[in-house]
């Protein structure tokens, strides 16, 4: 395998192209996967994300997945027995707990109690960023401590304006996961390198840089503002010097996120000069 991808960037990146609004079928987005796991970036990737819905539904060929868990979170155990028992490898599953607004510690409670029943499988809650996260953070901390598998995991986009953090906001939570020790991932709005914003709906969205940035800075014992200064850069300039310096070690935090193409990514990391590679 190559190693053309430098150690921040390993396993960065989930293909997400089952996941809506995507239209790819089944078939097609394992036969891509495969591909990209046979090219000179296949250090870049994570894992491909399945749909839990998707059993049932049509025949899941035997495959290494993580699965997002868009059915009812006590479904979740038989349906994870199912896949397991088509052959397919779960690598991990992430789950919300809640809706915006909702208390999470009762999903929370849930998924733990998942967590707990031996399954060998990581797990990540998908925690609003809204009332009660901090505890339901303190929450996933003593689960971690307990020996369970779970981290956080948050939405930094979606189909309104309050759904996108504030640099601030998100500096917040990310500060709040290094007190903690938590890992965490992200989904959503997370189109480009740098944080832009979209000529069509408006929005602001984070770029997958500025948060790796932003959790470089946080490892290293940065406060808040300083964060928030990682990630409200709109130009590559002061995000490209840090990722350099930093390319050897490992990713500190931020697991990673989906992108429905993962060459776009990739296609971005090139052209900052972050990963040395090409295309035949």
């Amino acid at each position: 395998m190559s190693t053309m991808v430098p150690p921040l960037y390993a396993g960065l990146v989930d293909d997400a192209s089952l996941l809506p609004p995507s239209a790819t079928g089944l078939t097609d987005a394992v036969a891509k996967y495969h591909e990209h796991t046979g090219s000179w970036y296949a250090n870049l990737l994570g894992s491909l994300l399945l749909p839990a819905s998707i059993v049932g539904t049509e025949p899941v060929p035997r495959l290494t997945a993580g699965v997002i868990g868009d059915v009812p979170a006590a479904s979740l155990p038989v349906t994870i027995e199912k896949l397991r028992a088509t052959g397919v490898v779960v690598e991990h599953v992430e789950a919300a707990v809640a809706r915006r607004g909702e208390d999470p510690q009762p999903g929370l409670a849930t998924l733990c109690s998942f967590a707990a029943a031996g399954t060998g499988l990581r797990l990540y809650a998908e925690i609003p960023l809204s009332w009660g996260l901090l505890s339901a953070l303190d929450t996933v901390a003593e689960a971690r401590a307990g020996g369970l598998s779970i981290a956080p995991k948050f939405r930094v986009g979606g189909l309104a304006a309050e759904l996108f953090p504030t640099p601030v906001e998100l500096a917040a939570v990310i500060c709040a996961c290094r007190d903690r020790d938590l890992p965490f991932k992200l989904a959503a709005g997370l189109r480009h390198a740098t944080r832009h914003t979209d000529p069509e709906t408006g929005f602001t969205h984070h770029g997958f840089l500025n948060v790796l940035v932003a959790t470089l800075v946080a490892a290293g014992g940065g406060e808040v503002a300083e964060v928030a200064e990682a990630l409200a850069a709109t130009h590559p300039v002061p995000l490209v010097e840090p990722a350099r310096n930093h390319r050897a070690g490992p990713r500190p935090l931020f697991v990673g996120f989906g992108a429905a193409n993962v060459v776009e990514p990739l296609t971005e990391l090139v052209r900052l000069g972050l990963i040395n590679g090409g295309y035949e």
